[in-house]
């Protein structure tokens, strides 16, 4: 009997050593919605450093918020990245992400991240016009996008509208100006502007002319002079300023799971990504978006996040299905 439970003991502790290394040989599975080439930078170095193995399932923001609130509980990721903010109150929304760790949140500015701590910001975009240098001139761009509403701007911009960053952009300027305004601008854009599939579709139809200026995020213009600068030859970037809805700062987000198999991987994941290892990639790397660590530096080709005057937009407030609805009313959607 005595030989019998010793075995029985024996076996049930290399079950538990058999079942510890493999969840760290599976390691943490991210749904990610950033530029795949950013998050790959993130997990290698993050790989690197730790040892802790990362598997990436790539897609949009809308496309996996939606997915994670569908699969609950059950959901088999770990950490969810997105472009733009919307999605991450989605998921945050339904309940399903675990607070992160006082130290990460730490790492982040407040106004990079959501007051609960649910979250957090793991890079940012700003809004700019691209318009063609040759067809206007400074005195000739908008003070603010609100002005684009003007039927003077009839046929002469673009954006595009079915994308996340775009539909950010307009959950900012819900929350700042309200339903009525924002279901106003989304008219008379309908009647203004020509639609694209995509900011780089947008930046190329600035460059060649076919339209005067574009709404878009800045760093497609850096991204593409950084390579042959083709498609960015004849553009410049106008950045509103002022607190205006045309100066938002879109935040990144990263968040873990509440029904994560690994908790203690996923949180140094997001760990390290808000960390010196991962805002350093954003600094030294080509995507050109905004570090937002605090003491962090950004890429030096990007003007400074502090001379954008950015509008104060708490992340966690932006309304994707309000954003979507009013577009769709709009017939931009």
């Amino acid at each position: 009997m005595r030989q019998t439970l010793a075995s029985i003991a024996g076996a049930l502790a290399l079950a538990m050593i058999a079942s510890t290394a493999s969840a760290q040989d599976d390691g943490i599975l991210v749904y990610n919605a950033q530029h795949e080439s950013l998050a790959k930078a993130w997990v290698d170095g993050f790989t690197k450093e730790t040892g802790i193995k990362v598997t990436v399932r790539n897609g949009g923001d809308a496309e996996f918020g939606n997915q994670i609130v569908a699969e609950g509980a059950n959901s088999p990721a770990d950490v969810f990245l997105t472009e733009n903010s919307p999605a991450m109150a989605l998921v945050d929304a339904a309940g399903l992400f675990a607070p992160l760790d006082a130290d990460t949140l730490a790492q982040v500015g407040e106004q990079y991240r959501p007051a609960n701590g649910h979250w957090i910001g793991i890079a940012a975009r700003s809004t700019v016009f691209a318009y063609n240098k040759s067809k206007l001139t400074a005195d000739q761009l908008p003070k603010s996008m609100l002005d684009l509403a003007d039927p003077m701007w009839k046929g002469r911009w673009g954006a595009s509208p079915s994308g996340a960053d775009f539909q950010a952009i307009v959950g900012a300027l819900l929350e700042l100006k309200g339903e009525q305004a924002t279901a106003d601008w989304l008219r008379a854009m309908k009647e203004n502007f020509k639609p694209y599939r995509g900011n780089s579709t947008v930046m190329k139809a600035v460059n060649a002319g076919e339209i005067d200026g574009g709404l878009i995020y800045h760093y497609y213009l850096f991204g593409d002079r950084a390579k042959t600068g083709e498609n960015s030859k004849n553009v410049e970037l106008h950045y509103f300023r002022n607190e205006d809805p045309g100066a938002f700062v879109s935040i990144s987000g990263g968040g873990v799971l509440a029904s994560s198999k690994h908790p203690k991987e996923a949180q140094a994941f997001i760990k390290w990504v808000t960390g010196k290892g991962g805002q350093d990639i954003l600094k030294n790397g080509t995507s050109f978006e905004y570090a937002v660590g605090k003491d962090a530096e950004s890429n030096p080709a990007l003007v400074p996040l502090k001379e954008l005057d950015a509008p104060k937009v708490e992340p966690a407030n932006l309304n994707s299905k309000k954003v979507t609805d009013l577009m769709t009313a709009a017939g931009l959607l």
